[in-house]
């Protein structure tokens, strides 16, 4: 859904079919990727294809980003000018740097490009400098926490269950949170076996992931799902914001619900539910959004 940045599905850029239909699958965002899924006897094609795909579809239902090649690759400086001009509304940058973030943001500068940036999180020296990263440019949008490359550079191994990455997960959403910009987790990569999917996903958001990243259109469901609020949260919001408003009517600059003081990260938090429930639609007895 345009407008809301909860899931992030991966498009292989060298893929007729799935770059047509892009916007179907419902993703939030939708990641046309000209690096991991496309070989290099492909990048030229890919990129040709991405072009006409822009030209004939305006992929209205969801916000559109491409990850080019890394900086240090010699279709980097082929991918931006092509990126630059495809109407997109962010760029994915993968083995981020800050120097690399830098150079981007000249690149872009130069061509007069509004475009966002968003980069990914996949070795050690970057989770050191998450921060550094999601502040080295004004464009900066969020970042990628890539689950597969951090541990091969971590040297150890990937597992259903997580433990290995839960540092990296808070590292990097934390670092996102001081920025102001949007933490997205890895994504879930057995296509096969799902049965670790939502356990995976809740464990992204216990760390304080914003979002989800996916290489599968089947777990878009299950990541909308997960990062909606529960009927529980959305009552309890409502009900922060009309004691708030009643509150605020007397001329009372603190207020208290249930014998407890509502400070401002309550009401703020509240704020974001409330807000969130209505922009999915979310129906909850009781609640009423244009009150």
């Amino acid at each position: 859904m345009r407008g809301l940045q909860r899931s992030f599905l991966f498009v292989p850029g060298n893929n007729p079919g799935m770059v047509q239909t892009a916007d179907l699958f419902e993703s939030d965002v939708v990641i046309f990727d000209l690096e991991d899924a496309v070989a290099p006897s492909e990048k030229d094609s890919a990129r040709i294809l991405l072009s006409e795909a822009f030209k004939r579809f305006n992929y209205q239902n969801c916000e559109t980003m491409v990850r080019v090649n890394s900086a240090d690759t010699h279709y980097f400086d082929k991918d931006i000018p092509v990126v630059a001009t495809l109407g997109v509304d962010y760029i994915l940058l993968p083995k981020a740097t800050v120097e690399d973030i830098k150079r981007l943001e000249a690149y872009l500068d130069k061509l007069e490009s509004p475009l966002g940036i968003f980069a990914i999180i996949e070795s050690s020296i970057a989770l050191e400098k998450a921060f550094d990263i999601a502040t080295a440019s004004v464009r900066m949008r969020g970042l990628l926490l890539g689950g597969e490359d951090l541990t091969a550079d971590l040297g150890v191994v990937r597992t259903k269950e997580g433990l290995e990455i839960q540092y990296a997960r808070n590292r990097v959403a934390v670092a996102c949170k001081a920025a102001g910009i949007v933490a997205i987790d890895t994504p879930y990569t057995d296509v096969v076996d799902e049965s670790y999917l939502v356990t995976d996903i809740e464990e992204g958001k216990r760390f304080a992931m914003m979002a989800k990243a996916s290489i599968s259109p089947r777990h878009i469901d299950s990541i909308h799902s997960v990062y909606a609020p529960s009927e529980k949260e959305v009552v309890y919001a409502y009900r922060v914001l009309s004691a708030m408003k009643q509150a605020q009517a007397k001329g009372l600059g603190v207020f208290s619900l249930d014998g407890k003081m509502i400070d401002s990260p309550i009401v703020k938090r509240a704020e974001r539910i409330f807000a969130l429930a209505k922009k999915i639609g979310l129906q909850v007895t009781g609640v009423e959004y244009d009150a």
